[in-house]
């Protein structure tokens, strides 16, 4: 059934939506008009950008917090995040996502607030933690064509995520991410789990071909006490 919704999915892209996506069109999602370039995700077209934004506000986003969105896009969640947030780093591998990105900041006089860079994962922040890391992850199983399809094909890309994430915590920090029942949710779970890192369910909102699950992600007690070990042998606690 998987495989089929994956399949659809490609079909159901090259026959109509490519069209949409491949011109550049303005979206509204809540209270916010967001430009998406060609070769971008659009947030509202598949759906998850625009779950994962509506549920970044005041309860989710502290003020004083450095927030990461990993997997920009069109930049929808940064764009959320910043209202409420210190600061946001945005990131994508897709040239067009990061311009697109930009864009968006600019048009909502952000750009004091976000910053867009280019890189595969955390290379392009390499030194820094955050307080909340936000993942609109690519989680359908299948290899990716092109930059656009780098969003929504790249289960072994959340893997990475997950063995990379911790070191970019802060010691409280937490990670949103995005999931759907079309996924192979319990393997990528998994990959959490592995790095000690404990999943739970915040929300979830049902379509008619799935179900979006949106996971808080913090580290588990027996990361936590690892961490405390380290910083008793070592006089300094990371983060």
């Amino acid at each position: 059934m998987k495989r089929l919704y994956v399949y659809s999915l490609r079909v159901r892209y090259h026959l109509f939506l490519r069209r949409r996506n491949d011109r550049p069109v303005l979206e509204t999602i809540l209270n916010k008009d967001v430009l998406v370039l060609p070769g971008v995700m659009n947030p509202k077209l598949f759906r998850t950008g625009a779950f994962l934004a509506e549920h970044l506000n005041r309860n989710s986003v502290s003020g004083d917090s450095q927030v990461l969105d990993m997997g920009t896009g069109s930049g929808i969640a940064a764009l959320f995040a910043a209202t409420w947030a210190r600061h946001v780093t945005a990131v994508d591998i897709n040239p067009a996502a990061v311009k697109c990105a930009r864009i968006n900041a600019m048009l909502h006089d952000l750009q004091n607030k976000m910053t867009v860079v280019q890189g595969d994962l955390f290379d392009a922040v390499a030194d820094k933690r955050f307080d909340l890391i936000v993942f609109n992850a690519p989680y359908l199983e299948g290899k990716p064509e092109n930059d656009f399809e780098k969003a929504l094909f790249g289960v072994e890309t959340i893997a990475r995520f997950a063995t990379q994430v911790s070191g970019h915590l802060t010691d409280k920090g937490k990670i949103l991410l995005v999931l759907s029942t079309v996924a192979d949710e319990t393997q990528i779970i998994s990959f959490f789990s592995k790095a000690h890192l404990a999943a739970r369910l915040v929300v979830e909102k049902e379509y008619v071909n799935e179900t979006v699950h949106l996971y808080q992600l913090t580290r588990s007690a027996a990361a936590t006490w690892t961490l405390e070990m380290n910083s008793t042998s070592k006089g300094k606690f990371p983060g």
